[in-house]
């Protein structure tokens, strides 16, 4: 970590999809017929369960990842990734801060280590660091 870097306490992933059965049906639906894309969704799960590759990342963080969809979004967090999902947003002690946009998420191309690398990648552009330790 530099001096002049903040450090994450935190992220938020929020996918481009409601929750809940009616969301997750609308969604499946549309994303079958070609109608609706979510990057975040290809990054975390495949045809029909959580990526066991996504969960491993995750937990060597150091910092919680919790994944939201558009209708579960709190108001700080709606605020910043109003428009731009599916995206990331770092937790600072300043304040939620944008780090991947959609494009970026969808550079992914659904790959999980693809997708930890665009991270690392923002989390430098943005002065931001995760915990001493934790940044693999």
């Amino acid at each position: 970590m530099t001096d002049h870097a903040s450090t994450v306490r935190g992220l938020t992933g929020v996918y481009h999809a409601d929750g809940g059965i009616r969301g997750e049906l609308a969604y499946v639906a549309g994303k079958l017929l070609g109608r609706v894309h979510c990057g975040l969704c290809d990054v975390t799960h495949g045809p029909l369960y959580r990526k066991r590759q996504w969960d491993s990342f995750v937990a060597g963080l150091g910092v919680s990842f919790h994944l939201v969809h558009l209708n579960e979004r709190d108001p700080a967090i709606s605020d910043v990734s109003q428009g731009v999902t599916p995206c990331v947003i770092a937790h600072t002690d300043t304040g939620p801060i944008l780090v991947l946009d959609a494009q970026q998420v969808d550079a992914a191309n659904g790959d999980v280590e693809t997708f930890a690398d665009l991270l690392r990648d923002a989390l430098t552009r943005h002065a931001l660091s995760l915990p001493t330790g934790h940044d693999k």
